[in-house]
This record gives structure tokens, sequence and C-alpha cells, in this order.
């Protein structure tokens, strides 16, 4: 399953996620890959919001991985940017990757073999306040996201 859907300002990565948030389930992966700048951390704090979480989300990247327990679901939030030249990634990742919430990975390209069975999102710049979202993955667990996805309107 494959998806492309392009928002022009902030407000529609924001909706985007939000729609995304109503579908999500424990045990639900979120690759995101996108350039620095390219709105994973606007995306993701979108989607703890629909969760319900009010504790503000902020890009974990010096601590690698944040968790927010007090919306509907737990929501972990890693950033494998600073992972990238690691040798050892064994820092117990798994156990929230597979865990019992909902788990947004930044960079998950550093953590490939961490990863099972993820959503991935791929976020272009087109310019300063555009972006195309590319969702795509195999896994039938997603095909009610992709069914929201399909009504998604960014007009």
């Amino acid at each position: 399953m494959e998806r492309k859907i392009v928002c022009k300002e902030q407000s529609e990565t924001e909706n985007l996620a939000s729609l995304i948030g109503k579908y999500v389930f424990p045990g639900c992966v979120i690759n995101l890959d996108g350039n620095l700048g390219a709105g994973k951390t606007t995306f993701t704090q979108a989607l703890a919001l629909s969760l319900g979480i009010k504790e503000h989300v902020s890009s974990p990247t010096f601590n690698i991985l944040k968790c927010y327990f007090d919306g509907s679901l737990p929501l972990y939030h890693i950033d494998a940017y600073r992972l990238e030249d690691s040798p050892n990634t064994n820092i117990g990742l798994e156990e929230v990757i597979e865990g019992d919430g909902v788990c947004v990975i930044e960079w998950g390209k550093f953590i490939e073999e961490l990863i099972f069975e993820p959503l991935n999102v791929k976020i272009n710049i087109i310019d300063e306040h555009t972006r195309e979202f590319i969702f795509s993955s195999p896994y039938a667990k997603y095909e009610k996201i992709f069914s929201a996805l399909g009504g998604f309107e960014n007009e």
C-alpha cells in the first residue's frame, strides 16, 4: 500500500497527523524519514495531541527516547540520529518498538534491524511551507490508516 499527500501549511500537517492518531493501536510503529526541518517532530507533536497527551513533545535527539504516558495510548518517540555511527544499538529500544503503545521513530534508517513491520512515512520538502508525505507499508494492520488517508482533504 502507498499513498501520497501534499500539505501546503503546517496546519495541514497537523490535521494529517491527527487523523492518523485516530487509527493507531498498541504495537503501531511509525517510521518517519525526512531531512532536517521536514516536519518529523511537528507530525509527532500533532499525533501526540490526538492521543490526548498534554505534555509538550520535543525531539529526543540528545536523549534518543522520550516516553509519554498520559494519553489514550503510550507514545514512545525515538530519534535515532545519534545512533548513525554507533556500533552498539543494543540499548533496549526493542522493548518500546514492540511495546504496548505507539512508537514513532525519526531517522529509523540508523536502526533498521530493530524496526518490525512499520508504517513508513517519507517526508519530502517541496518549499518553505509545502511537504509531500509518502505513506507506505505492505502490512495489513495499517489498512484502516490507509483507508482514512484516502479521505484526507488537504484543500
